[in-house]
Protein backbone atom coordinates (compact mmCIF):
# COMPACT_ATOMS: atom_id res chain seq x y z
CA UNK A 1 0.00 0.00 0.00
CA UNK A 2 1.98 3.03 -0.98
CA UNK A 3 0.88 6.94 -1.11
CA UNK A 4 1.16 9.11 -3.83
CA UNK A 5 -0.04 12.75 -4.96
CA UNK A 6 -0.17 15.06 -7.76
CA UNK A 7 -1.45 18.41 -8.03
CA UNK A 8 -2.82 20.91 -10.51
CA UNK A 9 -4.21 19.04 -12.72
CA UNK A 10 -6.39 21.73 -14.04
CA UNK A 11 -9.01 19.68 -16.20
CA UNK A 12 -10.44 22.85 -17.34
CA UNK A 13 -7.99 21.98 -20.20
CA UNK A 14 -9.54 19.20 -22.45
CA UNK A 15 -6.33 17.60 -22.41
CA UNK A 16 -5.96 16.96 -18.90
CA UNK A 17 -9.29 16.21 -18.48
CA UNK A 18 -8.91 13.14 -20.77
CA UNK A 19 -5.62 12.01 -19.30
CA UNK A 20 -7.80 12.04 -15.86
CA UNK A 21 -10.56 10.21 -16.43
CA UNK A 22 -9.58 7.75 -19.44
CA UNK A 23 -5.70 7.12 -18.69
CA UNK A 24 -5.63 6.88 -14.39
CA UNK A 25 -4.54 3.40 -13.72
CA UNK A 26 -6.11 1.59 -10.79
CA UNK A 27 -4.40 1.33 -7.61
CA UNK A 28 -6.75 -0.52 -5.77
CA UNK A 29 -4.52 -0.72 -2.24
CA UNK A 30 -2.72 2.65 -2.24
CA UNK A 31 -3.59 6.32 -1.27
CA UNK A 32 -3.67 9.07 -3.42
CA UNK A 33 -3.21 13.23 -2.31
CA UNK A 34 -4.86 15.35 -4.74
CA UNK A 35 -2.58 18.97 -4.01
CA UNK A 36 -5.05 21.56 -5.34
CA UNK A 37 -5.68 23.38 -8.18
CA UNK A 38 -8.17 20.84 -9.54
CA UNK A 39 -10.36 23.45 -11.12
CA UNK A 40 -13.01 25.83 -10.94
CA UNK A 41 -16.21 24.52 -10.82
CA UNK A 42 -17.81 21.84 -8.70
CA UNK A 43 -18.35 19.53 -12.02
CA UNK A 44 -14.96 19.60 -12.44
CA UNK A 45 -14.13 18.13 -8.90
CA UNK A 46 -17.15 15.82 -8.66
CA UNK A 47 -15.66 14.57 -12.06
CA UNK A 48 -12.05 14.02 -10.46
CA UNK A 49 -12.94 12.50 -6.94
CA UNK A 50 -15.07 10.09 -8.41
CA UNK A 51 -12.46 9.26 -10.67
CA UNK A 52 -9.78 9.30 -8.09
CA UNK A 53 -11.68 6.54 -5.64
CA UNK A 54 -12.78 4.80 -8.36
CA UNK A 55 -8.86 3.59 -8.45
CA UNK A 56 -7.76 4.77 -5.50
CA UNK A 57 -8.38 3.20 -1.75
CA UNK A 58 -7.80 6.77 -0.10
CA UNK A 59 -7.83 10.16 -1.54
CA UNK A 60 -6.69 13.23 0.18
CA UNK A 61 -7.96 16.17 -1.38
CA UNK A 62 -6.87 20.06 -0.34
CA UNK A 63 -7.79 23.09 -2.10
CA UNK A 64 -5.63 25.44 -4.48
CA UNK A 65 -7.01 28.95 -5.53
CA UNK A 66 -8.71 27.95 -8.53
CA UNK A 67 -11.59 25.81 -6.50
CA UNK A 68 -11.99 28.87 -4.47
CA UNK A 69 -12.22 31.64 -7.86
CA UNK A 70 -16.48 32.80 -8.08
CA UNK A 71 -16.13 32.29 -11.99
CA UNK A 72 -18.02 34.90 -13.74
CA UNK A 73 -20.71 35.19 -14.81
CA UNK A 74 -21.79 33.86 -10.76
CA UNK A 75 -22.10 36.06 -7.80
CA UNK A 76 -22.13 32.76 -5.48
CA UNK A 77 -20.47 31.31 -3.39
CA UNK A 78 -17.99 33.55 -2.94
CA UNK A 79 -14.97 33.07 -0.19
CA UNK A 80 -15.05 30.84 2.79
CA UNK A 81 -18.76 29.21 1.34
CA UNK A 82 -17.07 28.67 -2.17
CA UNK A 83 -14.42 26.45 0.16
CA UNK A 84 -16.96 24.77 2.14
CA UNK A 85 -19.24 23.97 -1.34
CA UNK A 86 -15.55 22.34 -2.33
CA UNK A 87 -15.71 20.49 0.98
CA UNK A 88 -19.27 18.87 0.51
CA UNK A 89 -18.75 17.58 -3.39
CA UNK A 90 -15.21 15.91 -1.60
CA UNK A 91 -17.21 14.24 1.10
CA UNK A 92 -19.81 13.12 -0.80
CA UNK A 93 -17.10 10.72 -2.64
CA UNK A 94 -15.86 10.20 0.62
CA UNK A 95 -12.54 11.86 -0.03
CA UNK A 96 -10.40 13.47 3.32
CA UNK A 97 -10.20 17.00 3.90
CA UNK A 98 -8.85 19.63 5.85
CA UNK A 99 -11.95 20.21 7.84
CA UNK A 100 -11.79 15.87 8.44
CA UNK A 101 -9.60 13.69 11.18
CA UNK A 102 -5.96 13.59 10.36
CA UNK A 103 -6.31 10.27 8.74
CA UNK A 104 -3.50 7.61 10.44
CA UNK A 105 -1.56 5.84 7.27
CA UNK A 106 -0.76 2.10 8.29
CA UNK A 107 0.72 1.53 4.85
CA UNK A 108 4.56 0.79 3.07
CA UNK A 109 5.86 3.76 4.99
CA UNK A 110 3.57 4.23 8.27
CA UNK A 111 2.78 4.71 10.62
CA UNK A 112 2.25 8.51 9.61
CA UNK A 113 -0.67 11.04 10.09
CA UNK A 114 -1.79 12.30 6.50
CA UNK A 115 -2.96 15.75 7.38
CA UNK A 116 -4.12 17.89 4.30
CA UNK A 117 -4.05 22.01 5.47
CA UNK A 118 -5.18 24.77 3.82
CA UNK A 119 -3.82 27.81 4.60
CA UNK A 120 -4.09 30.79 1.29
CA UNK A 121 -1.49 33.18 1.41
CA UNK A 122 -0.69 36.79 3.28
CA UNK A 123 1.72 38.65 0.17
CA UNK A 124 4.30 38.16 2.35
CA UNK A 125 6.82 36.08 0.20
CA UNK A 126 8.51 39.46 -0.80
CA UNK A 127 12.18 41.57 -0.01
CA UNK A 128 12.03 42.46 3.09
CA UNK A 129 12.44 46.53 1.19
CA UNK A 130 8.72 45.81 0.11
CA UNK A 131 5.75 46.48 2.26
CA UNK A 132 2.36 45.30 2.09
CA UNK A 133 0.86 48.72 1.18
CA UNK A 134 3.49 48.14 -1.66
CA UNK A 135 3.46 44.61 -2.80
CA UNK A 136 1.03 44.94 -5.07
CA UNK A 137 2.62 47.87 -6.76
CA UNK A 138 5.73 46.05 -6.66
CA UNK A 139 4.61 43.16 -9.01
CA UNK A 140 2.71 45.27 -11.43
CA UNK A 141 5.76 46.64 -11.98
CA UNK A 142 6.83 43.64 -13.40
CA UNK A 143 3.90 43.05 -15.58
CA UNK A 144 2.27 40.63 -12.63
CA UNK A 145 -0.71 40.32 -11.39
CA UNK A 146 -2.76 37.09 -10.16
CA UNK A 147 -6.00 36.09 -11.55
CA UNK A 148 -7.23 35.88 -7.87
CA UNK A 149 -7.68 39.82 -7.36
CA UNK A 150 -10.39 39.73 -9.54
CA UNK A 151 -11.97 36.49 -8.54
CA UNK A 152 -10.53 34.64 -5.13
CA UNK A 153 -12.61 35.84 -2.89
CA UNK A 154 -11.90 36.75 0.88
CA UNK A 155 -15.98 36.84 2.00
CA UNK A 156 -17.03 37.03 4.85
CA UNK A 157 -13.28 38.42 6.11
CA UNK A 158 -11.57 41.59 5.06
CA UNK A 159 -8.89 40.67 2.85
CA UNK A 160 -7.04 37.39 1.84
CA UNK A 161 -4.65 38.41 4.51
CA UNK A 162 -7.21 38.15 7.08
CA UNK A 163 -8.46 34.92 6.11
CA UNK A 164 -4.76 33.35 5.89
CA UNK A 165 -4.57 34.72 9.56
CA UNK A 166 -7.51 33.06 10.24
CA UNK A 167 -6.71 29.47 8.28
CA UNK A 168 -2.78 29.41 9.91
CA UNK A 169 -4.03 29.66 13.54
CA UNK A 170 -6.76 27.03 13.42
CA UNK A 171 -3.88 24.82 11.29
CA UNK A 172 -1.78 25.28 13.86
CA UNK A 173 -3.85 23.98 16.66
CA UNK A 174 -4.77 20.97 14.95
CA UNK A 175 -1.19 20.19 13.64
CA UNK A 176 -0.22 20.88 17.48
CA UNK A 177 -3.15 18.57 19.11
CA UNK A 178 -1.80 15.95 16.71
CA UNK A 179 1.83 16.10 17.21
CA UNK A 180 0.81 16.25 21.13
CA UNK A 181 -2.00 13.18 20.39
CA UNK A 182 0.77 10.71 18.24
CA UNK A 183 3.97 11.84 19.74
CA UNK A 184 5.89 8.70 18.31
CA UNK A 185 4.04 9.22 14.15
CA UNK A 186 4.89 11.68 11.87
CA UNK A 187 3.13 13.54 9.98
CA UNK A 188 2.52 13.96 5.96
CA UNK A 189 1.29 17.67 5.55
CA UNK A 190 -0.46 18.28 2.02
CA UNK A 191 -0.79 21.72 1.25
CA UNK A 192 -1.83 23.47 -2.13
CA UNK A 193 0.56 26.21 -1.35
CA UNK A 194 4.38 25.73 -0.25
CA UNK A 195 4.89 26.38 3.02
CA UNK A 196 8.88 28.51 2.81
CA UNK A 197 9.61 31.13 0.50
CA UNK A 198 12.94 29.22 -0.13
CA UNK A 199 11.15 26.54 -2.46
CA UNK A 200 9.62 29.48 -4.91
CA UNK A 201 11.57 29.60 -7.66
CA UNK A 202 9.45 31.28 -10.49
CA UNK A 203 12.23 32.74 -12.69
CA UNK A 204 9.64 33.57 -15.39
CA UNK A 205 7.31 35.74 -13.09
CA UNK A 206 9.22 35.70 -9.74
CA UNK A 207 7.28 38.79 -8.36
CA UNK A 208 4.29 35.74 -8.73
CA UNK A 209 5.59 35.09 -5.26
CA UNK A 210 3.16 37.15 -3.41
CA UNK A 211 0.56 34.61 -4.05
CA UNK A 212 2.59 31.70 -3.34
CA UNK A 213 2.21 31.14 0.35
CA UNK A 214 3.05 33.00 3.90
CA UNK A 215 6.42 33.35 5.67
CA UNK A 216 4.09 32.36 9.29
CA UNK A 217 4.55 28.32 7.77
CA UNK A 218 8.27 28.69 7.58
CA UNK A 219 9.15 25.98 10.38
CA UNK A 220 6.35 23.94 10.51
CA UNK A 221 8.35 21.07 9.05
CA UNK A 222 10.39 20.94 12.49
CA UNK A 223 7.43 22.38 14.62
CA UNK A 224 4.98 19.63 14.16
CA UNK A 225 7.55 16.33 13.18
CA UNK A 226 6.73 15.77 9.39
CA UNK A 227 8.27 13.24 7.40
CA UNK A 228 7.17 15.22 3.82
CA UNK A 229 5.47 18.38 2.79
CA UNK A 230 3.64 18.16 0.15
CA UNK A 231 2.49 21.20 -2.02
CA UNK A 232 1.51 22.23 -5.66
CA UNK A 233 0.90 25.72 -7.01
CA UNK A 234 4.14 26.43 -9.01
CA UNK A 235 3.97 23.87 -11.81
CA UNK A 236 7.94 23.81 -11.05
CA UNK A 237 8.05 19.94 -10.10
CA UNK A 238 10.86 18.78 -7.50
CA UNK A 239 12.19 17.26 -4.41
CA UNK A 240 14.06 19.21 -1.64
CA UNK A 241 15.66 17.76 1.73
CA UNK A 242 15.51 20.41 4.40
CA UNK A 243 16.45 19.16 8.22
CA UNK A 244 15.56 15.86 6.99
CA UNK A 245 12.50 16.49 5.68
CA UNK A 246 11.60 15.69 2.37
CA UNK A 247 9.60 18.86 0.23
CA UNK A 248 7.62 17.50 -2.30
CA UNK A 249 6.37 19.84 -5.40
CA UNK A 250 3.69 17.75 -7.43
CA UNK A 251 2.54 19.77 -9.94
CA UNK A 252 1.45 18.59 -13.14
CA UNK A 253 0.74 21.75 -14.93
CA UNK A 254 -1.24 23.29 -17.92
CA UNK A 255 -0.99 20.41 -20.87
CA UNK A 256 2.38 22.36 -21.89
CA UNK A 257 4.32 22.29 -18.46
CA UNK A 258 4.12 18.52 -18.82
CA UNK A 259 4.49 17.87 -22.79
CA UNK A 260 8.22 17.85 -22.23
CA UNK A 261 7.67 14.54 -19.79
CA UNK A 262 4.70 12.92 -22.73
CA UNK A 263 7.12 12.97 -25.57
CA UNK A 264 10.58 12.95 -24.31
CA UNK A 265 9.89 9.97 -21.91
CA UNK A 266 6.36 8.64 -23.02
CA UNK A 267 4.83 9.19 -19.53
CA UNK A 268 1.49 9.73 -19.30
CA UNK A 269 -0.21 10.65 -16.31
CA UNK A 270 -0.02 7.52 -14.01
CA UNK A 271 4.34 8.22 -14.43
CA UNK A 272 3.99 12.18 -13.25
CA UNK A 273 2.48 10.60 -10.05
CA UNK A 274 4.53 11.27 -7.20
CA UNK A 275 5.80 8.53 -4.55
CA UNK A 276 5.14 10.01 -1.43
CA UNK A 277 5.38 7.11 0.79
CA UNK A 278 7.68 4.63 1.29
CA UNK A 279 9.96 7.24 -0.83
CA UNK A 280 13.17 7.53 -0.40
CA UNK A 281 15.84 7.12 2.49
CA UNK A 282 16.57 10.96 3.75
CA UNK A 283 20.29 11.93 2.99
CA UNK A 284 22.95 11.85 5.59
CA UNK A 285 23.39 15.38 5.48
CA UNK A 286 19.48 16.15 5.96
CA UNK A 287 19.42 18.54 3.12
CA UNK A 288 20.37 18.78 0.08
CA UNK A 289 20.55 20.68 -3.85
CA UNK A 290 16.89 20.32 -5.68
CA UNK A 291 16.15 17.77 -7.62
CA UNK A 292 14.06 19.13 -10.29
CA UNK A 293 11.37 16.55 -11.18
CA UNK A 294 11.07 17.76 -15.06
CA UNK A 295 9.95 13.97 -15.85
CA UNK A 296 7.48 13.48 -12.67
Amino acid sequence: MKLYAIGDLHVGYEFNKTAVIEDLKPHPEDGLILCGDIGEKPEQLDMVFKTAKDNFAEVFWCPGNHELYTMPPRKEPRGEKKYEACVDVARRHGVHTPEDDFFLWQGEGGPALIAPIFTLYDYSFRPAHVTREGALRWAEEADTVATDEFILHADPYGSRDDWCRALVARTEERLADAVARHPAVPLIIANHWPLREDLVWIPRVPRFSLWCGTKATEDWHRRFRAKVVVSGHLHVRRTDWIDGVRFEECSLGYPKQWEEARNTSGRDINGMLREILPGPEPPKAGSTGTQFRRFG
